[in-house]
């Protein structure tokens, strides 16, 4: 954690030295997911000295780390299923079935200088943002989707050993990143109607100092959503509090993103993923206060966001009715996809604020097989290998032939 000078080896010293963690907080486990530290040793030879593995240079809580398990993209689903990917109705990732406005498909086919680096400012997205959301550029960061900002914040905020809150079910990418950084997750489950259990986060705050605490409205997989008055109480908590808003389109809700010109600890993130249907192009952004972003800056990756992702969204953002229209549509195709899988006697589907519905499966059929059924009819829903979801499935909301191909499919199952 500094540099050390090797001109003056006979003093040697460290720069910017920081404290050392303690063993004790380096190794503790807080009822909460957490990496093991273990020290691995390369194997001995014959001569008994170890020997050198490329592994041995691997942090070593990252060798024991579980990958994340993205949803498959279109190529390798046709492979496994043997159907041509427009014979694959995909409705277990959340994206946008209409795609992006026009304009994104007419601003890439003209691409000027793609062989010269990004702004690596995103200054015009930036300023495209501040227009739309009408809050300062100088509040804004952009990234190679929301995804790059949740580990930039981590980076930034979190020592190895440090803590993270964490409310499941939900994303769990926050999850996945505490353990990339080092840090331990506490996790405080929703209640059973999937709201969040504010007295037991305040709790936790006030007993084990967390130093952040992620939450999302619409939260992924329910789509339920957190009122101002709940937001509210946990801002008042010492913690740092990133609020995830993909969704929050689909919701009817205004963004968050204005609070944080008077909370210092929150943070608002953003996505074009599911709002202009960019999700192959990864571009998201976030909302910070000033005494924040100052140091995200310092720390991001200077070219992170390429020129097609922000030309496109750019694009995207000069057609402010194509986005609403689209976003009327999947509201009216969710309002009917819930009165129709409510139909069906083994589903039991939550109100949803989002672009997806999620259904508890009853009736003693498995929920696993049931997606691996649909899937061999060429209908991709969303299951879960946790505990806390596993007898649930997620169904993304599509265009309307999507909704009666997988309405026929499960009538058949039934």
């Amino acid at each position: 954690m500094g540099v050390i000078n090797l001109y003056h080896a006979s003093s040697l010293h460290f720069t910017n030295p920081t404290s050392p963690i303690p063993s004790s907080k380096r190794n503790s486990v807080i009822a909460m997911s957490t990496i093991p530290v273990q020290q691995q040793q390369p194997p001995l030879v014959n001569d008994g000295q170890h020997r050198l593995t490329g592994d041995s240079f691997i942090r070593p809580h990252l060798r024991t780390l579980s990958p994340y398990q993205p949803i498959l993209p279109f190529e390798v689903l046709s492979a496994r299923l043997g159907r041509n990917p427009e014979d694959i109705i995909k409705l277990d990732a959340n994206e946008n079935p209409y795609g992006p406005p026009p304009e994104v498909s007419e601003a890439l086919g003209t691409l000027k200088f793609p062989y010269i680096y990004p702004d690596p400012e995103s200054r015009r997205l930036r300023a495209a943002l501040a227009k739309d959301s009408g809050l300062g550029a100088e509040y804004l960061l952009v990234g190679c989707g929301a995804d790059e900002l949740i580990d930039l914040i981590m980076r930034c905020v979190l020592d190895p050993g440090d803590k993270i809150v964490d409310c499941p079910p939900t994303f769990t990418m926050y999850e996945f990143d505490a353990a990339v950084n080092g840090a331990s997750v506490i996790k405080v489950p929703r209640k059973s109607n999937f709201s969040l259990n504010v007295e037991v986060i305040s709790d936790v705050v006030k007993q084990e100092k967390p130093k952040c605490i992620f939450l999302t409205s619409p939260n992924n997989p329910d789509g339920s959503i957190i009122s101002d008055d709940i937001l509210l109480k946990i801002l008042e908590l010492p913690i740092l509090v990133v609020l995830d808003e993909a969704y929050i389109e689909f919701s009817g809700l205004e963004s968050r993103m204005q609070w944080v010109k008077k909370h210092e600890n929150l943070i608002v993130l953003r996505t074009f993923s599911k709002r202009a249907g960019l999700a192959g192009l990864r571009v998201g952004y976030g909302a910070f206060p000033l005494t924040i972003i100052e140091y995200l800056w310092r720390a991001k990756q200077p070219y992170n966001v390429s020129v097609a992702a922000e030309v496109s969204a750019c694009a995207a953002l000069q057609n402010p009715t194509y986005l609403e229209n689209v976003k009327n549509a999947l509201l009216q195709e969710r309002e009917r996809l819930y009165h129709l899988l409510k139909e069906l006697p083994f589903l039991k589907p939550y109100p949803s604020y989002s672009n997806f519905i999620l259904c508890e499966v009853t009736s003693g059929m498995d929920a696993k097989k049931l997606k691996e059924d649909l899937a061999k009819m060429g209908v991709m829903i969303r299951h879960y290998n946790n505990k806390e979801l596993s007898g649930y499935v997620r169904v993304s909301v599509g265009k309307p032939e999507h909704t009666d191909a997988l309405i026929d499919c499960l009538r058949r199952l039934s």
